[in-house]
C-alpha cells in the first residue's frame, strides 16, 4: 500500500491526492482499478473525418501557391500533381541541364554534325596584334555561330583589353548574323610574368623555363574556365600568326586525329634569305634526348633550338616541303603552341599543359608528351605551312640600322655630287650642252662633205664611162675602114686621154 501524501513526505504517489487517498479513486470520479478500463468518452468519427479532409485541404492549397510562386509558368494540371502525374521525358527541371558525352567526342566531318570548337586564345601586350587576328576570325569558313571564343588577358601594360572588347563588339553587331560567333568568354588573371615581348627575352635561353611554366598555367586556367560539356574540339591559336587559309579548322579536322598541329614557317628579308623555320617545338623523340634528359635535374626543363640542349630531333619544320602533300602525316611527341587543334576528349581524359618538368618537359611540349603516354594519337603536317609574323632579333635590328646608315649615307653623297655639278654648270656654263651643239654641228658638216663627194664621184664616173664609150665606138668605125686608119685613130685617142 502506497502512503498518503504529506508536506514532509519524501514519496510522489502516483495519482493526484486530492481524487485519490490510496492510488485508487474516491466519489464522483472514475474508476480506474487493475481489472476494468474505461476511457473517456471518443470524438465521433464523422467529425474526425471531416477535421482531416479540412487539413489535407489547408496544405494542398498552401502547397499550390508555393509552386506557382516558384514556377509561374507551369500549368495548374502540373502544380497540383506536383509534375507526379507527367510524362517520364517531360519530368525535368529548369536549373538542370543534361549532356550526353557521347556525342562530343569530335568527328572527321565535324561542320557537318554541328560539332562546336572552343577556341583558346592568350593574350599579353597584344594590341599591335589584334586588328589581323580578328581579319583571320571573319575569314574562318567553319561555322561562326559553332565558334565559342575565350581570350585569356594577362599581365598586360598596353590597352590589349579594351582594343579585344572593342573588336568583339565590332564583330557581333554586323549586319550579316552569320559572322557572328557563339559564346564569348574574356578572363583576366595575372601570372606574374616578368619577361618582356620583345624576341630576344621571349626567346632568351635563360628565361625558358621559368616562362614556359607560367605560360602552362595560363592555359590551363583559360581552358578550364572556358570548356563546357557541349565542346567536342578545342583550338588554341596564337594572336601573332600573320598568314593561315581560311580553312584551317576544317583541314585538320579531317585528319580526325587527338591532337594536330600544322607546320609553322615565318618570313624574313631578302637579305636573311627570305623564310625561316619558326616553331621547333613540333618533335619526334630521339635516342640522344631522352639520354640527355637522364642526365638533367628532376626539375630541368628541355627547350628545342638552344645550343644547351643539342637532342638531334626530327622537327616537323625542317621537313617542309613547298611542293609536298599537306594531307602527309608526321607522327609526334612535341607539339608547338601556335596552333592546335585538339578533341576536347583529351583534356577531359585529364591531359593538360603541365607547369612543371614532365618527362623534362614543359606547357605545349610536356602537352604533347602526355597525351602520348595516355595512348592518343599526336600527328604533324610537315607540308601543311602557316605563316608566323616576322619579329627582327636585336642582331636583324642592328644590321637593319647599318644598312639604313649606308643607305642614308649614299643618298648623301648623291646629293653632294649633284649639287657640285649644278654649280659647275652655273659658274662655267653647260659644258655638255656646248659640247652636244659642237658634235651635231660637226656631224653636218661631215654629210655635207660625204654627200659632196659622192656627187663629184658620180659625175666623174658619168663622164670616163662616156668618154670609154665613145672611144669604143671610134674604135669600132676605124676597124671597119681599114687598118691603118684604126692605128692613127688609137694614137689620137691616147693623146688626147
Amino acid at each position: 500500500m502506497l502512503p498518503f501524501a504529506s508536506s514532509g513526505s519524501k514519496v510522489t504517489p502516483r495519482h493526484h491526492v486530492s481524487g485519490y487517498s490510496n492510488g485508487y479513486p474516491r466519489g464522483s470520479t472514475f474508476e480506474i482499478s487493475p481489472h476494468r478500463f474505461q476511457p473517456r468518452g471518443a470524438t465521433p468519427a464523422l467529425r474526425r473525418r471531416r477535421r482531416l479532409f479540412v487539413r489535407l485541404a489547408i496544405v494542398i492549397a498552401i502547397c499550390g501557391l508555393f509552386a506557382l510562386f516558384v514556377w509561374p509558368g507551369s500549368s495548374i494540371f502540373s502544380v497540383l500533381s506536383l509534375g507526379l502525374l507527367s510524362r517520364g521525358e517531360d519530368f525535368q527541371l529548369e536549373t538542370v541541364r543534361y549532356y550526353d558525352l557521347s556525342n562530343v567526342q569530335g568527328t572527321a566531318r565535324g561542320w557537318e554534325r554541328e560539332e562546336r570548337i572552343l577556341l583558346c586564345v592568350p593574350l599579353r601586350d597584344a594590341e599591335p596584334h589584334l586588328p589581323m587576328f580578328f581579319s583571320h576570325l571573319r575569314n574562318f569558313t567553319y561555322p561562326h555561330h559553332l565558334i565559342d571564343l575565350a581570350f585569356l588577358v594577362s599581365d598586360s601594360k598596353d590597352r590589349t583589353l579594351e582594343v579585344l572588347s572593342n573588336n568583339l563588339e565590332s564583330i557581333q553587331a554586323e549586319e550579316d548574323e552569320m559572322k557572328h560567333f557563339g559564346e564569348i568568354s574574356i578572363i583576366e588573371k595575372d601570372f606574374g610574368q616578368k619577361v618582356n615581348q620583345d624576341v630576344e627575352s621571349r626567346h632568351g635561353f635563360a628565361a625558358q623555363a621559368s616562362r614556359r611554366k607560367l605560360m602552362a598555367q595560363a592555359r590551363n586556367w583559360l581552358l578550364s574556365a572556358a570548356l563546357r560539356p557541349y565542346h567536342s574540339w578545342v583550338y588554341w591559336r596564337d594572336v601573332d600568326v600573320e598568314t593561315a587559309p581560311f580553312t584551317i579548322l576544317e583541314d585538320l579536322m579531317r585528319h580526325n586525329k587527338d591532337v594536330i598541329v600544322p607546320n609553322v614557317w615565318r618570313p624574313l628579308p631578302d637579305w636573311l634569305g627570305g623564310e625561316q623555320p619558326y616553331d621547333l617545338n613540333s618533335w619526334q623523340e630521339s635516342e640522344t634526348a631522352l639520354a640527355l634528359a637522364d642526365t638533367l635535374d628532376e626539375d630541368a626543363v628541355i627547350v628545342e633550338g638552344y645550343a644547351e640542349y643539342a637532342t638531334w630531333r626530327p622537327h616537323l619544320a625542317y621537313l617542309r616541303d613547298p611542293y609536298g602533300d599537306p594531307d602527309m602525316e608526321m607522327e609526334i611527341d612535341g607539339v608547338g603552341g601556335v596552333s592546335i587543334l585538339a578533341k576536347a576528349k583529351v583534356f577531359r581524359y585529364g591531359v593538360h599543359f603541365p607547369a612543371f618538368s614532365f618527362e623534362k618537359h614543359a606547357e605545349t611540349e610536356g602537352f604533347g608528351k602526355m597525351a602520348r603516354r595516355m595512348d592518343f594519337s599526336v600527328v604533324g603536317l610537315p607540308h601543311y605551312t602557316i605563316w608566323h609574323l616576322y619579329e627582327p632579333s636585336v642582331d636583324d635590328i642592328k644590321h637593319m640600322e647599318e644598312m639604313e646608315r649606308e643607305k642614308q649615307a649614299k643618298e648623301a653623297e648623291e646629293r653632294e655630287q649633284a649639287e657640285k655639278v649644278k654649280k659647275m654648270k652655273e659658274t662655267f656654263g653647260d659644258a655638255n650642252g656646248q659640247w652636244e651643239k659642237d658634235k651635231t654641228e660637226m656631224q653636218n658638216i661631215a654629210q655635207q662633205e660625204k654627200k659632196k663627194d659622192s656627187s663629184e664621184g658620180s659625175t666623174k664616173d658619168k663622164q670616163e664611162k662616156l668618154i670609154i664609150a665613145e672611144a669604143a665606138a671610134s674604135v669600132e668605125k676605124e676597124k671597119s675602114k681599114g687598118p691603118a686608119k684604126a692605128v692613127v685613130k688609137e694614137e689620137k685617142e691616147d693623146r688626147k686621154v
